[in-house]
């Protein structure tokens, strides 16, 4: 998983936030307002009491097994949580004894009445979660939703009066070298503020498809999670949600949720509690140097459809070998992009693809459906290339029976011949099939038999070529460089 544990000596992203059963410190300060100020510490002064302190609790276990043995039951939705962050500063005693235990964390209020923004690791598996203010007042919370895939969580208390309260940014306006301040809880410290500037953004942490974060150097610890990221008009850019660290603390490489893809969320999950994504029904990959040299394309860019899911929105529109280099008028870079940008759009938009086809370019308007909760807008398939069968690829194929079919456990509709042998050093070992891929098609041939495949060999005139196989079910292209 993305998050390993803080006290591994291995380097690591991490998540931030604290277990704990430590009372938290808060300010004291000003209502927010989110304008531009000369000094960082009228900003602060200004947007710290929208910053809250986040405590999720776990009912009392069934039994505590002593000091040395682990606190929570096996199972217990804080179990993990434990392995990840270490011991509580509060230590179990050597007896048994139940106890509820605690998770602590950073959040922000974004509406008055009592929108509270945080991050989905901080109340995951909770069984109550209760929000503390700057003036130390205490609310139970409601939480309203949750969004694993981009790690946010929306929170509702009942305040009588109305709160300090901060707003969103724009995170795709923001530049490498912009100063930015972080204000959380890490470690229990209530009220703590750092600064430091955006290192990068769009960065890619293996959060999932549809999570972008932006890179700071501004410290964040354990304790952090949820809280905000601010440019310096006081707006929030970001929601602090990992680090990457040797040691479980800051060496100045931490990630924040970008805005943009907050303001999307929330506004789904306080419209219904769920988030809705657009679907685009393609299996895609990225476009490699073969590959790009295969498809006369300059460079490796944008995303090459694999396959193509039957009855979805880009059936009879799309094709695999396509390679789709814009979505809805922006830039689709590589196949990390597409995911986001289809996400992002609701179902039943009729959104324009620039495609790459057969050496042409053109446009395709697909009407993006709903993202199942077992789908993926855009789904990654590795870029792993494929093999073939004879001298020229330094491979032996078989014609795909019935058994080895079900050995394979591919459906009927998959045709094609199985790999049964690679040289080591050929063409299809290094374009990196594997035993078990059916080759489906090699340049623009079907392969139904070897000797199609032979024939389809002799009369590729270009190398590299691009080859369709499949691999456990899931289509994918490789370029080969036939001998």
């Amino acid at each position: 998983m993305l998050f390993t544990p803080m006290f591994s000596a291995s380097r690591t992203l991490v998540r931030t936030s604290a277990l704990t059963a430590a009372t938290a410190f808060l300010w004291a300060a000003a209502p927010a307002t989110a304008h531009t100020v000369g000094h960082l510490e009228d900003l602060v002064e200004q947007v710290a009491p929208s910053v809250v302190t986040v405590l999720s609790s776990e009912n009392a276990p069934e039994h505590v097994t002593g000091s040395n043995g682990a606190p929570f039951r096996e199972g217990a939705p804080f179990e993990d949580l434990f392995r990840r962050f270490g011991r509580p500063e509060t230590t179990p005693q050597p007896y048994a004894e139940s106890r509820p235990r605690r998770g602590l964390g950073s959040g922000f209020i974004l509406e008055e009445d009592g929108w509270i923004v945080t991050n989905h690791h901080v109340v995951e598996g909770a069984d109550t979660v209760t929000v503390r203010l700057k003036d130390k007042r205490e609310f139970d919370a409601e939480v309203v939703g949750v969004d694993p895939q981009t790690d946010l969580a929306l929170l509702r208390i009942n305040a009588t009066d109305p709160l300090p309260h901060v707003v969103l940014g724009t995170s795709g306006a923001l530049r490498v070298g912009e100063s930015v301040f972080a204000v959380g809880n890490p470690f229990g410290l209530g009220g703590t503020v750092t600064s430091g500037i955006v290192s990068a953004t769009g960065r890619d942490i293996a959060a999932g498809p549809y999570a972008e974060f932006i890179q700071t150097d501004a410290a964040i610890n354990r304790g952090n999670s949820g809280g905000p990221l601010f440019n310096m008009d006081g707006e929030v850019i970001g929601v602090n949600s990992a680090i990457y660290s040797p040691n479980g603390g800051s060496v100045g490489l931490g990630f924040a949720v970008a805005s943009d893809i907050v303001e999307r969320v929330v506004a789904d999950l306080k419209a219904d509690g769920v988030v809705s994504r657009g679907w685009l029904g393609v299996s895609i990959q990225d476009v490699n140097s073969d590959i790009a040299a295969a498809l006369d394309l300059d460079t490796p860019t944008g995303a090459l459809v694999a396959s193509v899911a039957a009855d979805g929105p880009s059936d009879g529109l799309l094709e695999a070998g396509d390679v789709i280099l814009g979505f809805n008028g922006a830039p689709v870079g590589s196949s990390n992009d597409l995911p986001k940008l289809v996400g992002a759009v609701s179902a039943g938009a009729i959104v324009p693809l620039d495609i790459l086809r057969a050496g042409s370019a053109k446009t395709v308007d697909i009407t993006i459906g709903t993202l199942a909760s077992q789908q993926h807008a855009a789904l990654d398939v590795k870029d792993t290339p494929e093999a073939s069968a004879s001298d020229a690829l330094g491979a032996t194929v078989s014609d795909l029976t019935p058994d080895v079919r079900k050995e394979l456990g591919l459906s009927d509709d998959v045709s094609g011949v199985v790999v049964t042998s690679l040289e080591t050093r050929g063409p299809a070992s290094k374009a990196g099939l594997q035993v078990g891929d059916v080759i489906v098609r090699l340049g623009g041939e079907a392969i139904a038999s070897p000797g199609t495949l032979d024939q389809a060999v002799t009369a590729q005139a270009k190398t590299p070529a691009m080859m369709l196989i499949n691999r456990q079910g899931n289509q994918l292209f490789v370029a080969i460089k036939i001998t």
